[in-house]
């Protein structure tokens, strides 16, 4: 009797142990894994996609949503794409209102609201002048007092005529042209983000050129998702940039735009592809702005509105945004680093 006790606890023993290493292994089996996409040429630059999931399948399958939606983002919204939506505007929007997508009008919508909150320092009808400064480098001809004028008189978010119950778009004055590159590729960061937490992902982060947004859990190792910040301070003999600072996000979308990446040179002059509607002439105070918001749209379209404004009403003007911070580089040579009151808990 006692040996029949004994063998039946050993049994036991070995049943409970196997359960154990069962339990273990199957834990293993389920830790979530962690998939980057690589970089890869959409919108014109760079894009690359991390994606956080149960399995390698259900990752990639989130990557190459996430894709698809960007590239839905630009067809409709492509200045260089003949049949995207913004180019019908431009061409058919001053003789009749044109109709489009809600994902275009959506854009447009928010596009007046920053508008209006900046006082035009973001403003998507700068296109004339835009286009007038691509020519200028083309030619390397610097645009003269009355072209600059000219092209002003066809700028300005209010002579966009907006019909929300019949979703289209009109131009006020003959010439106008919209330009969403301030804006656009944030808006497809979040789409994209959207799509990857509808198919699966349990964390991920999306960059597009700058504009970056993260959520849920980080790549195995990791408690937050850490984003290096370049130093604007361009190594001119090697063409190299260093690393400036780190921030850590949880959830949350962060976008840098600046002249030291984009710009045009005319007559050996470098201008920003950043473009002040009220002075005709390109954004020259700050060398980066880095905005940390929680979408990447409000991001994109901040950080291109306080290139313009420059240091000291940008700040001013970040701070009163809930949610919003910002770390602000002034213009060579002293490129001296500016931060909105709370933006020190983003650096590592």
């Amino acid at each position: 009797m006692l040996m029949n006790t004994k063998i039946r606890v050993i049994v036991i023993i070995i049943f409970a142990a196997f359960l154990i290493t069962a339990l273990h292994f199957s834990l293993i089996a389920k830790k979530p894994v962690s998939t980057d996409s690589g970089h890869r040429l959409v919108m014109g630059t760079f894009a690359r996609i991390v994606a956080v999931a149960a399995d390698s399948s259900t990752a990639n399958k989130c990557i190459e949503a996430a894709f698809a939606e960007i590239e839905k983002v630009d067809e409709l919204m492509s200045d260089y794409r003949s049949d995207s939506q913004i180019c019908q505007v431009n061409r058919d929007g001053f003789g009749r209102a044109v109709k489009v997508s809600q994902s275009t009008y959506e854009v447009l919508q928010r596009a007046v609201a920053f508008s209006k909150l900046t006082g035009g320092a973001f403003d998507v009808t700068v296109g004339p002048l835009v286009d007038l400064f691509r020519s200028a480098e083309k030619n390397q001809v610097a645009p003269s007092e009355d072209q600059i004028a000219q092209a002003r008189s066809k700028v300005g978010f209010e002579k966009l005529k907006l019909d929300d119950q019949n979703r289209t778009v009109k131009f006020a004055v003959d010439g106008m042209r919209l330009d969403l590159g301030g804006i656009a590729k944030g808006y497809a960061v979040d789409k994209a983000i959207e799509v990857m937490q509808t198919s699966g992902a349990i964390g991920g982060m999306v960059d597009l050129g700058g504009d970056i947004r993260c959520f849920g859990a980080p790549p195995r190792g990791k408690d937050k998702w850490l984003i290096g910040l370049q130093d604007p301070n361009i190594n001119k003999d090697v063409g190299e940039y260093n690393l400036l600072l780190t921030l850590e996000l949880v959830d949350g979308a962060v976008a840098t735009s600046g002249d030291y990446r984009q710009f045009v040179l005319i007559e050996g002059k470098r201008h920003s592809h950043i473009i002040n509607r009220n002075a005709g002439t390109s954004a020259e105070d700050l060398s980066s702005v880095t905005i940390i918001a929680d979408n990447a749209t409000d991001a994109d379209a901040l950080a291109t509105a306080v290139n313009v404004m420059g240091a000291q009403k940008g700040l001013a003007l970040i701070e009163k945004i809930p949610s919003a911070e910002g770390i602000l580089i002034s213009s060579p040579p002293n490129f001296e680093l500016l931060k909105t009151s709370n933006a020190e808990k983003y650096i590592k």
